[in-house]
């Protein structure tokens, strides 16, 4: 399974975000910011470790989106979330874009702590699918959320002894796919299903786990990924 995005214009045709990336590996920091910039994305700087991602959003203000390895010197365990989560709570307007080499579904959570908007986590082999993670990078610059599928699975599998347990199948996949930020038509096409089908599973999925029965896929989105936070700390 892999994160969906809609279909987008060519790159040329669509202004990218600023970016900042953070990554302590020179060769995939290199890699990703040739891949970007070929994709329309403005990198506004490069850098190796929590320290000077901080700094760099200080000196530019104007930054879209930061582009975070979790792990980073000196000690390789959180300084990438630890930066991630002072950015947003610092600069609210900066979405931040973590990516990891492994799952560790409680570092979504810490991120989704401070809010559930302009955040996401994926795992680095998403990056090799470069329309897929453009599509996943420009929704999270614009507001939106993105949560890794293996991190929805995880999280969803967890604490059986909860609300998921109402869900069907059907259901915990419909919810597995829309808090990645796909929209119900996205959702049809994913699961080979109708638009119809996918709205009665929602208000299902909404009338079982007590959630908010909103609309709007933005808020929509907030409000299951505000759920499958609290699934991961009980």
């Amino acid at each position: 399974m892999t994160v969906h995005t809609s279909a987008h214009p060519t790159p040329s045709a669509e202004k990218g975000p600023r970016v900042v990336i953070a990554e302590d590996s020179v060769l995939l920091r290199s890699g990703m910011a040739r891949l970007l910039e070929d994709s329309g994305v403005e990198i506004v700087e490069q850098v190796g470790d929590a320290e000077a991602l901080l700094r760099a959003v200080e000196e530019h203000p104007d930054v879209d989106l930061c582009l975070v390895d979790i792990r980073m010197p000196p000690t390789y365990s959180e300084e990438g979330i630890q930066a991630g989560i002072a950015i947003r709570q610092r600069h609210p307007e900066v979405a931040v874009l973590l990516l990891s080499q492994h799952v560790v579904s409680r570092y979504a959570a810490d991120l989704l702590g401070g809010g559930s908007s302009k955040v996401g986590y994926l795992l680095k082999d998403r990056v090799a699918d470069i329309d897929e993670f453009l599509g996943v990078l420009r929704r999270v610059a614009g507001g939106g959320a993105a949560i890794d599928p293996e991190v929805v699975s995880q999280l969803l599998s967890r604490n059986r002894d909860n609300a998921l347990d109402r869900l069907t199948p059907r259901e915990a996949e419909v919810l597995e796919v829309m808090a990645q930020g796909l929209n119900n038509a996205g959702i049809a096409a994913r699961l080979t299903v109708t638009e119809r089908a996918v709205e009665k599973h929602i208000r299902s999925i909404f009338t079982k786990l007590d959630l908010s029965q909103d609309d709007h896929d933005h808020r929509r989105v907030q409000a299951v990924l505000r759920y499958l936070r609290g699934a991961d700390r009980t």
